[in-house]
């Protein structure tokens, strides 16, 4: 079969080649998963922001803990920074909870640092509850 650019094949089956920045995407859910089997829910965020920026370190993963990213006005000026719980590979802004269940207000604070950063991927973590949950948000950039 002949490989179409963009493209891998598994099993006489075409799939889209996944992007690096998903790739990674995938790497920090699963490590997520594992952390949660291992601690289970009901610690305070900060031993699962710990506990993530541990893994993902081992693993080679750049990660910055409570990192500065500067939030832009329209035209440019910079207002301030926010500080995203976990800043992976310098593209990806990781937000992390420990609640019982994620609420508007929570997926409202992912997307405020997406646009306001500029930085197009996030994911909002939930270790809150006895299952795990895992949002993915990208947005397109802002020119």
């Amino acid at each position: 079969m002949k490989k179409a650019p963009g493209k891998s094949v598994t099993k006489g089956v075409m799939t889209p080649s996944k992007d690096p920045v998903f790739l990674l995407c995938d790497q920090i859910r699963e490590t997520a998963f594992a952390l949660q089997r291992h601690l289970r829910h009901g610690h305070l965020e900060k031993i699962y922001e710990n506990g993530m920026l541990h893994r993902l370190s081992k693993q080679g993963v750049s990660v910055k803990q409570q990192h500065p990213v500067p939030v832009y006005d329209e035209d440019g000026t910079l207002l301030g920074d926010l500080f995203a719980d976990l800043f992976v590979a310098d593209q990806i802004i990781v937000e992390l909870k420990a609640v019982r269940q994620l609420s508007d207000d929570h997926v409202s604070q992912i997307l405020g640092y997406l646009r306001s950063s500029q930085i197009e991927h996030g994911l909002l973590i939930n270790f809150g509850s006895p299952r795990l949950e895992v949002r993915k948000f990208a947005l397109s950039q802002i020119n």
